[in-house]
């Protein structure tokens, strides 16, 4: 209730006054299951995205973060429930599933922290996994924060179906079979995004 509560009252404010540039907006508009993934440079990303997209989104964040009661409370009510970083988390992937199974939409950032530079860092596995265990399709986003100004960039592209690409892949290295596919996708849309509008 909280998430909805925020979208509708800022986020008015949000387009008013950040005016971001979407292309392949169109693309957002997807029923059913879905994992959204997007390049990580800023703590503004997963509130853009929210912003953005028309359904709600539930994410992952470092347990930290929910360490306190207040903090906790808080994240919950954002649909945000936490991982450990450190290590593999079975729960957090079990949490991840259980979004998906009930036909909701996951965002995941698959760079795991934010990036430095404007290259993207290798993708972590978990969003291949949660695709493969899930049959979600993945719906692949770049995003250029803004530097100098006020409207953040963003490239959509087209819903990625993870099921032919496992159809065709060794079961040993589909996972990363999958994270690959996933990574040149998001390449793919920055290449793209700078032939249209921004010189890289």
């Amino acid at each position: 209730m909280l998430y909805i509560i925020l979208k509708y009252l800022i986020g008015p404010l949000f387009w008013l006054f950040c005016r971001p540039i979407i292309y392949g907006r169109q693309n957002l508009r997807i029923s059913g299951k879905a994992i959204l993934i997007c390049n990580h440079q800023s703590m503004l990303d997963p509130i853009i995205l929210a912003f953005i997209t028309p359904r709600p989104i539930h994410f992952m964040a470092k347990k930290e973060l929910f360490d306190g009661l207040l903090g906790k409370l808080f994240l919950k009510a954002l649909y945000v429930f936490p991982v450990n970083r450190k290590n593999v988390d079975l729960q957090s992937l079990k949490s991840a599933l259980s979004v998906l199974e009930k036909n909701k939409i996951f965002g995941i950032f698959p760079e795991g922290k934010r990036s430095i530079t404007p290259n993207l860092d290798e993708f972590e596995k978990g969003a291949a996994f949660l695709a493969i265990r899930s049959g979600a399709p993945v719906v692949p986003i770049y995003m250029q924060p803004p530097v100098g100004k006020i409207r953040p960039i963003m490239m959509v592209g087209k819903p990625i179906d993870i099921n032919a690409i496992v159809a065709n892949s060794n079961k040993v290295a589909m996972v990363d079979v999958v994270a690959d596919e996933l990574a040149d996708a998001i390449d793919a849309l920055k290449t793209e995004l700078g032939e249209i509008y921004w010189k890289f």
